[in-house]
């Protein structure tokens, strides 16, 4: 049996099974990791079981004890069959048993929770001494590629918007980390990078802390790959109820940083800004009225 056909199993038998045992089926199917690497009396006590009810839900379930399941799980993991689609599979069963309104429930009560995380003093002290990371160097160099591109992009944008110092590495015409030719020790690169790794990623960061260029990671481990080659590491989780990780906090953590720059750079971002302004004013780049409404077609006659 592999992890997939026990969470169809699950869902089969849930109708049928007692309350504990289905708040213990609930909790197999919505932190498969966590199956995995926890033991049995702490999934217990995230499920809000006793120990027993867990054994009891394997032997519902046909097999010996709960170590059998630990076991399918952490099997699935080593072979990676617990990417995106085992993921979605895991989904498709929880939203299945709960419906759509507890997984969007579900999703929004995560981020939330995480989002609390980061507001603590540890995490705001890394947020600002990051932030005068950032202030200090002559380059930002800004890269983070697939479901981390947009945490790159938004930072390289707020950035953009106060000097002239930000370089997004966006890769067009496969040119993804040319522009770290011209890095030195006074710049700095900032990657975001979760888990699965995007290995290209990785190996530009490699390079660049290589030729001494200062690196600033977001990723979501302090054993991640970026984090052993950071000099400064700002950890985001990722975990969701969602088949796909979720990149909120990452997202926020760029947004914090812009803001914190801005603010650092003073009066030359206002003037920067200001300059923004009136190129938008000329060139009419924002709506700053409702455009008229539209007439019935049966109005216009």
């Amino acid at each position: 049996m592999d992890q997939g056909e026990l969470a169809g199993q699950i869902v089969t038998a849930f109708d049928g099974m007692s309350a504990q045992l289905r708040s213990a089926a609930r909790y197999v199917l919505d932190k498969p990791y966590d199956v995995a690497l926890l033991s049995m009396r702490e999934q217990a006590r995230h499920a809000g079981v006793q120990p027993a009810t867990m054994t009891r839900l394997a032997q519902h379930l046909g097999l010996d004890g709960y170590e059998a399941v630990r076991d399918i799980y952490a099997a699935a993991i080593r072979d990676g069959e617990i990417g995106f689609a085992g993921k979605a599979g895991l989904q498709v069963a929880s939203q299945k048993l709960k419906g759509d309104h507890a997984l969007a429930a579900d999703i929004l009560d995560s981020i939330s929770s995480q989002l609390s995380h980061l507001a603590e003093g540890r995490s705001i002290d890394r947020l600002v001494e990051t932030a005068r990371a950032l202030s200090a160097a002559r380059r930002v160099y800004c890269l983070g590629l697939r479901s981390s591109h947009a945490v790159a992009w938004h930072l390289h944008y707020i950035l953009s918007l106060i000097g002239e110092k930000s370089v997004l590495l966006h890769g067009i015409g496969g040119t993804d980390g040319d522009a770290l030719a011209h890095a030195t020790k006074d710049d700095v690169l900032i990657a975001a990078s979760v888990l699965p790794y995007t290995r290209f990623t990785i190996e530009l960061v490699e390079y660049a802390a290589g030729r001494g260029v200062p690196v600033i990671a977001i990723t979501d481990s302090g054993v991640a790959p970026l984090a052993l080659l950071a000099d400064h590491l700002v950890v985001v989780p990722t975990g969701s109820p969602s088949f796909f990780h979720t990149m909120t906090p990452a997202f926020i953590v760029a947004e914090i940083l812009g803001a914190l720059v801005a603010g650092q750079a003073g009066e030359g971002a206002v003037e920067s800004l200001r300059r923004f302004d009136e190129q938008g004013a000329a060139l009419k780049t924002h709506l700053n009225q409702r455009p008229p409404k539209k007439m019935p077609m049966r109005d216009r006659r």
